[in-house]
This record gives structure tokens, sequence and C-alpha cells, in this order.
């Protein structure tokens, strides 16, 4: 549900959470970031820093600058100034990821797990069975047909939950259970109907299927897309995957070894809800959401 108002919860004396619904769908979503675009355009004085993720925002403020109550009213201000979200639009790039389905590495990951936590069908079997899929040939054609929103970074620095756009296109999976102690950097995993690209050598539970060399968080920001952030991605943006072989992973992870690998970026588009929408119903789904 998308709450006609959202409800506050403090988080410590100089933080509170602003919850905009309970539900994981892409309407919610969207709501979410255009209201943290229109809180960083305010202006409000006291307002440190925002955090927004899939349903709610966190907001750092400073208590000498502004109250809590008083923090509160702007903050509804804002939200009731937002309109219908059918009208919404958001500054949306696309980042291009290339990808080496059914990698040797993170097969490896399975399989010393299987070795060392307990014994579970290979991953790449799940996703094939729980979705219906004929073949790794449809998976492929399945995870690279559509663009994925990025509706939240969080868990890690640089990782995003990726919603798929294309409803046609969606994956379901479960996580490990337990989950994995390791994952290797680079790793293209589902859980739920969540995608996500682990940016560094982390623990997980994601069911794995791929890997990039590109990476999508640099601490040292050596590479040209990391300069104003450590971060490649950001919410809102769009991510699409592209199949590429052993040789174009191995030349792509040499020059970004090399620092000479300049992402894929396409950085002058809007993203329209209105448009999206009527795009739903031109290819003949009922569905308002990618969830």
């Amino acid at each position: 549900m998308i709450y006609q108002e959202p409800r506050f919860a403090l988080a410590g004396d100089r933080f509170v959470e602003m919850e905009l619904g309970d539900e994981l769908s892409f309407d919610l979503n969207l709501r979410v970031h255009s209201l943290a675009a229109a809180i960083r355009a305010s202006g409000v004085s006291g307002v440190v820093e925002i955090v927004p993720v899939i349903a709610s925002i966190l907001i750092s403020y400073d208590w000498r600058r502004i109250s809590h109550a008083d923090l509160v009213v702007e903050m509804k201000r804002l939200h009731a100034s937002l309109g219908p979200v059918e009208e919404m639009e958001l500054e949306s790039r696309i980042v291009y990821v290339p990808v080496l389905y059914f990698d040797p590495w993170t097969r490896a990951c399975y399989e010393e797990y299987c070795e060392k936590v307990t014994k579970k069908e290979f991953d790449v079997d799940i996703l094939l069975r729980l979705n219906n899929l004929h073949d790794r040939a449809e998976l492929v054609r399945r995870h690279s047909g559509t663009e994925y929103w990025v509706a939240a970074l969080g868990f890690w620095p640089g990782l995003a939950s990726l919603m798929p756009l294309d409803p046609r296109c969606r994956l379901t999976a479960p996580k490990y259970n337990p989950p994995r102690s390791w994952t290797w950097t680079g790793t293209i995993g589902h859980g739920g109907s969540i995608a996500a690209i682990y940016p560094d050598q982390t623990p997980g539970g994601y069911q794995m299927f791929a890997r990039t060399p590109v990476p999508v968080q640099d601490k040292q920001q050596r590479l040209p897309a990391f300069r104003e952030s450590i971060a490649l991605l950001r919410p809102g943006d769009r991510v699409r995957f592209y199949p590429v072989d052993r040789d174009e992973y191995d030349h792509i992870e040499a020059e970004v070894e090399a620092g000479t690998y300049e992402h894929q970026v396409v950085a002058y588009q809007k993203f329209s809800l209105g448009l999206y929408q009527r795009w739903l119903a031109d290819i003949g789904t009922a569905a308002s959401t990618a969830s």
C-alpha cells in the first residue's frame, strides 16, 4: 500500500525515517525518488543528508537548525507538492553492463559452498526450474531483455537493488539458506524479484549465474565514471545487461586493470511514469508496477 501521507519514526536524535508505503512496487519507489529530488532542490535548512531506499527515506538533520516537529512539517509539505504519480518524471541515466553468463568463477563459488557449508541445487538450475525456462539460452534472453531500475543502494557501498522494467522478463529465486560467506566481485545474482551486481567480495545469498568485469564501485576512484562518487550507480538509473564471450570479458578486465576503461553511460534521458504505464498497457499487461 502507498500511504496517503508519509509516516515518521525517530531514528536517534539526528535522524528521522519517513515511510511512504509498505510494498515492493515501482510506483512507490518512483515516488520515493521524486520526493528525494524535491528535498534536495528545496534547500530546507537543517537537512544534512537523505538516504532514499525502496519505500522510505532516512533523513539526517541538525537539531540546532531545525526541530523534529518543523522537519516533519516541511517533509509533509514537500510530499503534498509532488502531484499525481502518473505525472512524475526523473532524470534517468542508462548504464550498459557487459556480462559473461555461466562463468567459471561463480560455479567454483557454488561448489565450495556445497563442499564446506551444505549441498544445494545449482543456482542456474534453480532459476531455470522456478521460472519455467527451457534452457540457458532462454535465461540469457530473459535476463538481458529488459532495463533494470536502480531502486536503492544499500547493504554495501555501490550495491544496487535492481527491478526489471519489462514484466515479461521478470525472474524469481529464493536466497541461499544459510548465505554464502563470500561472493566474487562482479557477480550477477538474483534473490526474490531483485537483481544485483556484487560490488566487492562480500557475503551474499542471491542465486549466481553470471559475472561482469566492469566495476560498480571504485574506492580509489581511478576510472572516469567514479570521479564524483565511489559508486557507479545512482537511484533512478537504469541498467542494461548485454552478453559477452570470454575473450571480450578478458579484454575489458585488462582495460579496467590498466585504468583505461570507460563505462558506457547515457546521461541525457528522463523517465516518465505516465509513458511507462502506457507502454505496459501496449504490451498487453495489466500490471502497473515492476516488482
